[in-house]
């Protein structure tokens, strides 16, 4: 099937086609004692090993973007395959999201989600202002997974990876 033609790339086109990257799904939490936050996302990125560095990016005006930039340290909770009721839980607007969701505290009082792949909490070390979102780089200080797949999310569907059956390929190829 041919591509169409080009189109301009306009809030709609990109985002329908940005959405044919498939991705991970990941919940990003934060908070203070007296208040905690958090959000689906599937925008994720490591940048580095050394320091270990995440990069969230997440959208002007929403509270939890508002309480990362504030306290300046967020948690990441790589999603299972089957958390895909918390994936969309937590991709709501408004309301308490932690009171219905089982979640760890990790060492720095923040919330993770139970039996995620990934837990991982970060301090942030910058957090620039590109286009409708603020980005965050966020030192891992404390990281801790299991082996299992894990949600994702292409196209406007979740899912879940099926490999090829080959061989495991280190990713830094």
């Amino acid at each position: 099937m041919a591509l169409p033609a080009f189109s301009p790339a306009s809030p709609l086109e990109m985002r329908n086609a940005m959405g044919r990257f498939m991705t991970g799904v990941a919940i990003v939490s934060t908070g203070t004692p007296e208040d905690i936050c958090g959000m689906t996302i599937s925008s994720l990125t490591s940048i580095s090993l050394d320091p270990a560095i995440l990069m969230i990016s997440l959208n002007h005006g929403s509270r939890t973007t508002d309480m990362v930039a504030s306290t300046r340290r967020f948690t990441v909770s790589i999603l299972n395959a089957r958390q895909e009721a918390v994936a969309r839980h937590f991709a709501t607007r408004g309301g308490s999201r932690f009171e219905s969701i089982e979640y760890d505290v990790g060492d720095y009082g923040l919330p993770m989600i139970t039996n995620a792949l990934v837990q991982a909490e970060c301090s942030v070390v910058q957090d620039p202002h590109v286009g409708d979102h603020q980005v965050f780089f966020g030192q891992v200080e404390n990281l801790r997974y299991r082996d299992g797949s894990g949600l994702v999310f292409n196209a406007g569907r979740f899912g879940d990876f099926h490999d090829f059956g080959h061989d495991e390929i280190p990713w830094w190829f």
